[in-house]
């Protein structure tokens, strides 16, 4: 498994997950730090996994300001 830390990307923080999602490989998985001030990003975030046919395991407010995400690169 492993791990992101994606809070210094702020606004950019989507296309940064996309393109480490693409580089995941088949059945990896995969943990996700980023700040999300607002629900707005953590909805983002789901749609880009979806979008790159991985599974969202887990979505998790960390603390006040952090959001984590656990995902699974789709096997098919």
């Amino acid at each position: 498994m492993k791990r992101f830390d994606l809070r210094e990307y702020k606004e950019d923080v989507i296309d940064r997950l996309k393109a480490i999602l693409s580089d995941l490989t088949q059945n990896e998985a995969a943990i996700f730090i980023f700040e999300a001030r607002d629900f707005s990003l953590v909805q983002k975030s789901a749609d880009a996994v979806k979008e790159s046919n991985c599974d969202l395991l887990n979505s998790l407010k960390y603390n006040e300001v952090d959001w984590t995400i656990s995902i699974r690169k789709s096997g098919s």
